[in-house]
């Protein structure tokens, strides 16, 4: 980004929070309305990029006490959350498996099984990046794939369906598991924050894989639609695995069957079980051991620590919210949907989060929306982990412009994607989304949690 560019988006963020500061002001507390307008300058700083990531997650330890919002020393263990320690196990196992180019093997074994035709290959490309994306960072999962898009055909209007396949397969897929997107990690560290009884890993899996695999029919079924049945040149030729890519993949088996173990064991016999962050970090160090020896220390580099650093960022705004009593100000406001019956308030708030979504951080805005809900809950009586788990889904569902998530950029910035086109299809996925989670959460989510 050029300097002019940086101070222009710089200034805008701070005006913005400033006008947010002084309309805010006549009707809240100042701390609370203080608190808000540092809130909006960092959305606004995350969304055009002015500032690095890391650097803006990092405002929180400075700005809160710098005015009264909290203290240093309540602010920065947010940082440290434990629930962050299974997120960098899986970093690690995601390092390993780019290291082995283990990703590239599984990427092409998967387009192997389906037909070689236009919407074989939309499904195929959805559902490889999805699955790749429930355990990699999407943006990674998105650049891998996307030179695909363009080398599968050169027909201009089937390198769009295909990019999008493969931008919107990643968000969906990241929703599949608790570390595939940070909005779940945030909403995973609330539960320990709040000591609110957790879902183990196994048990978040089996309550949103209907969801998931509901989507993937439907995103390949629309981006289909209209493609003609033809027959496209692919060259897939999956190798053997190597030693490396075995030794990761006997780990990574090794822990996917430790994690359902564990889960039924918790459930149906009421062991309390191994804690899953303990494992996710436990099977990351393994890689540096003997037999395996796939990671070395100068590999952690790759870690993205801004990410990380996001999280601390989303405990902290919640906890502020919760601390300054703005949570409760603002779910006193939001009280009266409450007397809703479940099913309407579980789409209201559906609606509200998925769209949002389309313009902000979804990473802040989780960590904005769960103590609020929390909030309206403990109020109300309704179910806080059932609406929490609505919200926290559809903060993925990031499907109608470029900046609502790095995949979507991926994809603009192929040549084959316009803004028009993203917009038109991701307000119909948006729309489809919140209807899937609706039935989902009432149908199924209710009874399981």
């Amino acid at each position: 980004m050029e300097k002019s560019q940086q101070i222009k988006g710089l200034i805008w963020a701070i005006l913005s929070g400033l006008v947010v500061f002084a309309v805010l002001t006549p009707f809240l507390p100042g701390i609370q309305a203080t608190l808000l307008g540092i809130v909006v300058t960092m959305v606004f700083l995350w969304s055009n990029e002015a500032l690095p990531l890391g650097w803006v997650a990092l405002l929180p330890i400075v700005l809160f006490p710098l005015f009264g919002i909290t203290h240093t020393n309540e602010v920065a263990p947010n940082y440290a959350q434990s629930i962050i320690f299974l997120f960098i196990g899986g970093f690690m196992l995601a390092i390993a498996i780019e290291k082995t180019e283990l990703h590239h093997v599984i990427s092409q074994k998967m387009l192997a099984i389906f037909p070689a035709t236009p919407k074989g290959m939309i499904y195929a490309l959805s559902i490889t990046s999805g699955g790749l994306s429930a355990f990699l960072s999407n943006t990674t999962t998105a650049l891998l794939l996307m030179p695909l898009a363009l080398f599968l055909t050169e027909r201009r209007e089937l390198q769009m369906r295909f990019a999008l396949a493969i931008a919107y397969g990643a968000s969906v897929g990241g929703i599949l598991t608790p570390i595939g997107t940070p909005p779940n990690l945030i909403l995973f560290g609330f539960f320990d924050q709040h000591l609110i009884p957790g879902i183990s890993f196994a048990h978040w899996v089996l309550m949103v894989l209907p969801l998931v695999a509901a989507m993937f029919v439907v995103v390949g079924w629309v981006l289909a639609l209209g493609t003609v049945n033809e027959t496209l040149k692919t060259d897939f030729k999956p190798q053997p695995l190597n030693s490396g890519q075995k030794k990761v993949l006997y780990l990574v088996s090794a822990l996917v069957a430790i994690l359902v173990i564990n889960a039924l064991a918790t459930s149906l016999l009421g062991w309390s079980g191994f804690n899953e962050k303990g494992l996710l970090l436990g099977f990351g160090l393994l890689l540096f051991l003997p037999p395996f020896d796939i990671l070395n220390w100068q590999d952690t580099k790759k870690i993205p620590y801004e990410i990380i650093f996001l999280f601390g960022a989303g405990f902290a705004i919640a906890g502020a919210f919760t601390t300054t009593g703005l949570a409760d100000q603002l779910a006193w406001l939001l009280q009266h949907i409450a007397v809703f019956p479940t099913w309407l308030v579980i789409a209201i708030i559906a609606f509200l989060v998925t769209f949002s979504t389309v313009i902000t951080s979804n990473t802040a805005l989780i960590a904005m929306v769960l103590p609020i809900l929390l909030a309206v809950c403990e109020q109300s009586g309704l179910d806080s982990r059932l609406l929490m788990m609505v919200a926290t889904v559809c903060a993925s569902y990031a499907f109608m412009l470029p900046i609502s998530t790095p995949p979507n950029a991926i994809a603009m910035s192929s040549g084959a994607v316009s803004v028009k086109t993203m917009a038109t299809y991701g307000l119909a996925f948006n729309l489809l989304g919140i209807t899937f989670v609706t039935l989902t959460a009432n149908l199924f989510w209710q009874h399981l949690l």
